[in-house]
C-alpha cells in the first residue's frame, strides 16, 4: 500500500489524528478539502471552551484528563500556546439538568469545585448578571483552546514527523476492499491507496459515509463579539468561560482573546439544518438580534458595538454524544464525530483513539463504550 493510513478532514479531530499516527511511524496522508485551516466548518472562530465537569455524560471526565495531558504535549512539541486557563461556570435553574449534571460530574470524579449562587458569581465576576436563582459550579482548570491555532499545530507535528497533507483536495468517494484489507481514495486530483482510512469530515462526513447521514445532522451556528462597555470585567484573569441555560435557551461565552470583543454564542442557535454545502454562510440582523438581547440581560456591560459575526457548523446526533467506532462492515476504516456542538475540547484525546483504532488490533484503553456506533439511542430518529 502506498500509505498505511488516510486521514480525510484535517480539521481539529483528522490534524490531531495525523500526529499521533505519523508519530507512530505510520506512513500517513492527510487530505483537507479546503484550507488549513479554514472556517467553512466547526473548528474556527479563534476559541473553544474546556471545561472539566461535565454535565453532559460524567464519562468524559476520563478523557477530559488525558485531553488535558495532551494538549500540554502538543504545546511543549511545538512550542505554541493553545490552552488559556480562566476557570469555568456551569450555571442554571438550581434542580435544571445543567447545574446538577455538571455538579454530579464533580462529585463522582472528586474535581475540586465551588457552588455559587448567582449573586456570588455577580460579586466575584462583575461581568456577569446571573439570576439570584441560579447556581454554578465554577472550576478552576476550566478555559478555551484556541482552535484554529491547534490544527496548525497538530498539522506542523505530524509533519516533522513525516505525515504528508494535502489541502484544497476534495474526496469525491472511496471503496474499502472486500477482505478487509486495504481502501481506495478518489479526489478531485488523484487516487491513493491505503491499509486503512480515518474519515474525520465534520459536517460532510454524512456526504462520505451515507449510512450516517440520519444521524449526522449539520446545523448553522452564529457566534457574536460585542465590544464591551467595561473591557476589563471581561479580561482573561477576570471573566471564566461559561455554560448557561437560562429562559432563553442555553448560552456559551469567552474572555476577550483576540478579537477586540466579549465571545458567545446560543446551542442550536435557530435550528437551521440542512446538508453542509447549503447552510446559510452570512449572519444576518436576527442572528445578531438573538445574540445581542442575551447579553443585554445577563453581560449588560459586554454589550457594546458589534466586533464581528460568525457563522460556523454544529453536525448533532440524536443523543448529541459523539460517533467514534470503527465502520461496521469494514474494519479498516475508524469514523469519527460529529460532535454536537460540544466536542473540540476532545480534539487532543479523539486524535490519540483514533490512532488506537487505526492501527494494530484496533483497540484502545480509552473506554468509548457510550461513543459507538451500536449505542441504542442512534437507532432513533434525527428530530
Amino acid at each position: 500500500m502506498a500509505y498505511d493510513v488516510i486521514v480525510v478532514g484535517i480539521g481539529g479531530m483528522g490534524s490531531a489524528a495525523a500526529w499521533h499516527l505519523a508519530r507512530r511511524g505510520a506512513k500517513v496522508l492527510g487530505l483537507e478539502r479546503f484550507d488549513i485551516p479554514h472556517s467553512m466548518g466547526s473548528s474556527h472562530g479563534i476559541s473553544r471552551i474546556i471545561r472539566m465537569p461535565y454535565y453532559e455524560d460524567p464519562a468524559y471526565v476520563p478523557l477530559l484528563r488525558r485531553a488535558y495531558e495532551l494538549w500540554a504535549e502538543i504545546e511543549a512539541t511545538t512550542g505554541e500556546e493553545l490552552l488559556v486557563i480562566t476557570g469555568s461556570l456551569d450555571a442554571s435553574p438550581e434542580d435544571d439538568a445543567l447545574f446538577q449534571g455538571a455538579l454530579n460530574s464533580a462529585r463522582l470524579h472528586d474535581l475540586p469545585h465551588e457552588v455559587l449562587t448567582g449573586d456570588q458569581v455577580n460579586a466575584r465576576y462583575p461581568g456577569y448578571r446571573l439570576p439570584s436563582s441560579h447556581r454554578a459550579v465554577f472550576q478552576a482548570r476550566g478555559g478555551l483552546i484556541a482552535s484554529e491555532r491547534a490544527i496548525v499545530a497538530h498539522v506542523r507535528a505530524a509533519q516533522a514527523h513525516g505525515a504528508e497533507i494535502h489541502a484544497r483536495e476534495a474526496v469525491l468517494g472511496w471503496e474499502a476492499n472486500p477482505n478487509g484489507d486495504g481502501v481506495v481514495v478518489t479526489t478531485d486530483r488523484g487516487r491513493y491507496e491505503a491499509a486503512r482510512l480515518v474519515l474525520t469530515a465534520g459536517a460532510w462526513i454524512g456526504d462520505l459515509e451515507p449510512s450516517l447521514r440520519a444521524v449526522a445532522v449539520p446545523e448553522r451556528q452564529v457566534l457574536a463579539w460585542l465590544q464591551p462597555a467595561k473591557p476589563e470585567l471581561f479580561a482573561l484573569d477576570r471573566f471564566p468561560v461559561f455554560n448557561l441555560q437560562v429562559d432563553e435557551g442555553r448560552y456559551y461565552g469567552f474572555p476577550i482573546y483576540e478579537v477586540p470583543g466579549f465571545k458567545f454564542g446560543r446551542y442550536h442557535h435557530r435550528g437551521e439544518t440542512s446538508r453542509a454545502d447549503e447552510v446559510r454562510r452570512e449572519p444576518d440582523a436576527e442572528d445578531e438580534r438573538i445574540l445581542r438581547q442575551f447579553s443585554q440581560r445577563y453581560f449588560p456591560e459586554g454589550s457594546g458595538p458589534t466586533m464581528a459575526l460568525r457563522s460556523c457548523l454544529f453536525t448533532n446526533t440524536p443523543d448529541e454524544h459523539f460517533i467514534l467506532d470503527r465502520h461496521p462492515a469494514h474494519e479498516q476504516v475508524v469514523l469519527v464525530s460529529p460532535c454536537s456542538g460540544h466536542g473540540y475540547k476532545f480534539c487532543s484525546v479523539i486524535g490519540e483513539i483514533i490512532a488506537d483504532l487505526a492501527s494494530g488490533d484496533g483497540t484502545t484503553r480509552h473506554d468509548i463504550g457510550f461513543l459507538r456506533l451500536s449505542r441504542a439511542s442512534l437507532a432513533a430518529p434525527h428530530a
